[in-house]
């Protein structure tokens, strides 16, 4: 189902939205999307664009949302998680409902109970139940399966997502996903995607964090049951461009595989918030220190200049950076509706080509950071 959106144009710029440039006091949001395939993208004149998911018959808005910091006091929210932050989750999922983004990304291990946490699963399912009953949206679900060294089989993939079905109030999901890969046991791991799919449990499914070599293996052993690897959910942003170096990214081109791009804005750095003498508190501070911080000085003062000729925010920019590279789907996250408004506005328009490749040099000069070990596996 693709939503209509018409706002007034003082609406649209609350939302970093462009406004209509004719007398009307609406304008309608067309968003632009590209894919690696063309038949892959679904338009409608006056609707939001929507882009499948690989080769499944899933259709997901250009830019989702991630729900890591939904309910989690492990990595996020290191000041505990309360009654205000629940509101601020919830407005920023209701705000993205309202400006046209439907695609939501969850996980079994976020804000994992057992680490005294709230379940993101559990706190998005509510949100969306409460959602329909005055709006009566479809909003696409993606969920993980955490390869834990004692799962074992294809058994255990269908026991974490009946469990993660029930936390989440639905009796499938759009897109299931293996969250990293194990350290053994993996074949049996893409044997029970394929059996969720077979089972009607999922609509699609995909991996996260898998290698070049990783992501054939599994795309072909998925192949033979003819069912597709719809995406591959990797770290992915201008400061973070290993999918390009290590053929992460080529791969999914070429087998018709969806990146879905985690930690786009790279956990808040590009925004411009932080500086070298105002660091990220918690375990980020031990990733972006004040040294990395400094040499991102000049790379955020090109996305500020290239905002303001666009009236548009850093975040919004970086966002926009990696909607405009093909077949790549940004899930940023929002735990406020004030992110969530920033995030539809990072839709609807386009950089250029120099620009585009501007930042792309001015980021090749930030020393790389040290990304998520599993990548590695």
């Amino acid at each position: 189902m693709a939503l209509q959106i018409s706002i007034s144009g003082t609406a649209a710029g609350l939302l970093g939205l462009p406004r209509s440039s004719s007398s009307s006091s609406s304008s309608r949001v067309r968003l632009r999307v590209r894919a690696v395939a063309s038949e892959n993208v679904k338009t409608t004149s006056g609707e939001v664009e929507k882009v499948k998911l690989g080769a499944s018959d899933v259709e997901v808005t250009k830019l989702g949302i991630g729900a890591w910091a939904w309910g989690d006091t492990a990595y996020w929210n290191d000041s505990g998680w309360d009654d205000r932050k629940l509101k601020e989750a919830k407005a920023a999922f209701n705000i993205s409902i309202d400006g046209g983004i439907t695609f939501f990304d969850t996980a079994e291990v976020y804000g994992a109970p057992i680490m005294g946490d709230v379940s993101s699963e559990t706190l998005l399912g509510s949100f969306i139940q409460e959602k329909k009953k005055t709006d009566p949206v479809e909003v696409a679900v993606a969920t993980k399966f955490a390869a834990l060294p004692w799962r074992f089989g294809r058994g255990s993939v269908l026991s974490a997502l009946k469990k993660s079905l029930s936390r989440l109030g639905v009796s499938s999901v759009d897109l299931y996903q293996l969250h990293w890969p194990g350290i053994w046991g993996n074949e049996g791991y893409i044997d029970g995607l394929g059996d969720a799919v077979e089972k009607g449990l999922v609509k699609a499914v995909g991996v996260s964090n898998y290698s070049e070599k990783r992501l054939r293996d599994a795309y072909d052993r998925l192949k033979k049951r003819g069912i597709p690897l719809a995406a591959n959910q990797v770290n992915y942003s201008l400061i973070y461009r290993n999918p390009e170096e290590n053929g992460v990214k080529a791969a999914c081109d070429e087998l018709g595989i969806t990146l879905i791009a985690y930690s786009p804005i790279a956990q808040g750095m590009l925004t411009g918030k932080y500086t070298p003498e105002n660091p990220p508190t918690g375990p980020r501070g031990r990733i972006y220190t004040p040294e990395v911080l400094k040499m991102l000085q000049p790379l955020l003062v090109r996305l500020r200049e290239i905002g303001e000729s666009y009236n548009k925010t850093n975040t919004q920019v970086a966002l926009n950076w990696l909607v405009c590279q093909d077949n790549v789907v940004p899930i940023p996250g929002a735990k406020n509706a004030e992110q969530a408004k920033e995030f539809v506005g990072a839709l609807g328009w386009k950089l250029t080509e120099q620009e585009i490749e501007e930042l792309r040099s001015l980021a090749a000069q930030v020393k790389s950071v040290v990304g998520f070990p599993v990548e590695k596996l």
